[in-house]
């Protein structure tokens, strides 16, 4: 059976001492040889932006394996399940904070997600930047390593201001799903419905119901949806449930029966037929192929 998937916080992998830190900048190399004892797979409760400079090899994010090369940066959002398997000659540069690192400054909760770098909707986890962009982000993350390594007034405050340009050059780069040409206010719905996805998935399935929270007719969402991002609004909520099934099913102290109560379905045997309909396999063989996958 497969273990339960440990989420690690700042404070686990920094130690009780270093508890009040929000953020971590680090050389990925340096970050990998100490913690070698990291339980694999895993996930986060902070985010992640990890750039590599050379070297190689894989990681999978929500279950999507990818091939790790130079110039490529990935970002990882609190909760998604992550595994890697890095080339010893893997170099970059990596950054870990917590929301509250903006948050306890700016009053909106969103701040960080606002960016396109962490929705699970639409946006891709992983980016190749060219040689131009990746030398001002990795001089940038320089930057930032530096500063985080010594110990002088308003360091909190330098490195808030270096991430925050590291995410919108990242932003202004960052591939995704939505298609071009769309107006700027459609743009803004389907970012507004893509929140309220996260927040209401487990319990609203109709997209008349999330249709009603953005005060349009349900046939304009799915018209919104379908010219954005080639999906019908039910489409994107249903990818959601099942990210999220997929999630807790490979925590092995959960039945089947407790994730489809989990997801607020009438019963096991309804969570049977949805999850094998669009994944073409049981939640019972999906979460055995995934343990031989890690073993």
């Amino acid at each position: 059976m497969l273990p339960k998937i440990p989420t690690y916080s700042i404070c686990n992998l920094l130690g009780a001492d270093r508890c009040m830190t929000e953020i971590v900048v680090s050389r990925l190399r340096a970050y990998i040889d100490s913690h070698r004892d990291i339980h694999f797979p895993h996930r986060h409760d902070f985010y992640q932006i990890v750039l590599f400079t050379r070297g190689g090899g894989k990681h999978s994010i929500d279950f999507q394996p990818y091939d790790v090369h130079p110039h490529q940066v990935y970002y990882m959002a609190p909760g998604q399940i992550h595994t890697w398997d890095f080339d010893e000659d893997t170099e970059g540069y990596l950054i870990n904070f917590n929301e509250s690192f903006f948050t306890s400054i700016c009053h909106n909760p969103h701040f960080v997600r606002d960016f396109p770098l962490f929705n699970n909707i639409s946006s891709l986890p992983v980016n190749t930047l060219d040689m131009s962009c990746c030398s001002e982000v990795e001089q940038t993350f320089a930057q930032m390593l530096e500063e985080f390594e010594k110990s002088a007034e308003y360091q909190m405050d330098i490195l808030r201001g270096m991430l925050l340009v590291v995410l919108v050059r990242l932003s202004r780069v960052a591939p995704s799903t939505f298609k071009q040409g769309v107006s700027r206010h459609a743009l803004m719905l389907m970012r507004q419905f893509e929140k309220l996805i996260e927040q209401h998935y487990r319990e609203k399935r109709l997209p008349k119901e999330y249709a009603e929270l953005l005060f349009i007719t349900p046939n304009h969402l799915n018209a919104l949806s379908n010219e954005i991002t080639g999906k019908r609004a039910g489409e994107l909520i249903r990818d959601r449930v099942l990210l999220e099934a997929k999630r807790l099913l490979v925590n092995s102290d959960l039945l089947v029966s407790q994730v489809a109560d989990a997801l607020n379905f009438e019963d096991n045997a309804y969570f049977t037929r949805f999850f094998k309909k669009y994944t073409g396999t049981t939640p019972e063989m999906f979460r055995g192929n995934y343990e031989q996958q890690v073993a």
